[in-house]
């Protein structure tokens, strides 16, 4: 039976959180969850998340307390499907090294090359160019040489420009061929004459007697061969 206070005070059969009273049964209804629970402790609450919380008993779960479950295991499990060992990957490494090795090498060659082949291209054209110029000057040189051979380029200015031409255009790679008494070459000397003279003692092959024209090369090119009266010894 309760008291009523005459100022509102609080009944005393109410709980203090202003609950009602307890039911009948409950505390009946509460054992009976309890041991429900007891029987089921392999199963989650409800709510719960399967994928982070593991029961004794539970599906995926280790037989002993405390033991691993399948999930433990899942890594290595997932490396044993697809194995890499470390001898296949320096293998692999090193097969890559020496390819890219092999283009570089070849790429090097292939410049080296190159730069060869437009040095020799150079070459040719400067030779080609100045030969040009030398078989032009030809007739002028030829003037210089038969002037020589006559006396007339002893001294004096003219005999100083012979000599800056033919300075210059030994500059530029030009050479004079023919000289009296040397071996006869066919690749150089054009004989025009073959006479009957004295040659040194020390001459066992055909000699150059005289040159008529010399020659000029370039280089390997040869712009025109000496033109020279060759003797044999006796």
């Amino acid at each position: 039976m309760t008291t009523s206070d005459p100022q509102g005070a609080i009944p005393e059969d109410l709980t203090p959180d202003g609950a009602g009273p307890e039911p009948a049964g409950a505390e009946q209804g509460a054992e009976q969850g309890a041991g429900a629970a007891g029987g089921n402790a392999g199963t989650p609450p409800r709510g719960g998340s399967p994928k982070h919380r593991y029961y004794e008993g539970g599906a995926g779960a280790s037989a002993e307390p405390g033991g691993e479950d399948e999930y433990d295991h899942a890594p290595d499990r997932d490396k044993a499907r697809s194995p890499q060992p470390e001898g296949a990957a320096l293998e692999e490494e090193d097969t890559m090294a020496a390819t890219l090795l092999a283009d570089l090498q070849r790429l090097q060659a292939e410049y080296v090359n190159y730069k060869k082949r437009v040095d020799r291209d150079r070459d040719v054209i400067r030779h080609a160019a100045v030969g040009g110029v030398v078989e032009s000057l030809l007739p002028v040189l030829d003037d210089i040489h038969s002037a020589r051979e006559a006396g007339a380029l002893e001294e004096g200015p003219f005999a100083a420009i012979a000599e800056k031409l033919e300075s210059i255009l030994g500059r530029f790679g030009v050479e004079r061929l023919g000289e009296k008494g040397e071996e006869f070459d066919p690749t150089v000397h054009e004989a025009l004459m073959h006479v009957e003279a004295e040659l040194p003692e020390e001459a066992t092959s055909t000699t150059v007697v005289q040159v008529i024209q010399p020659g000029y090369r370039i280089g390997e090119r040869l712009v025109r061969a000496a033109r020279v009266s060759v003797a044999d010894p006796a």
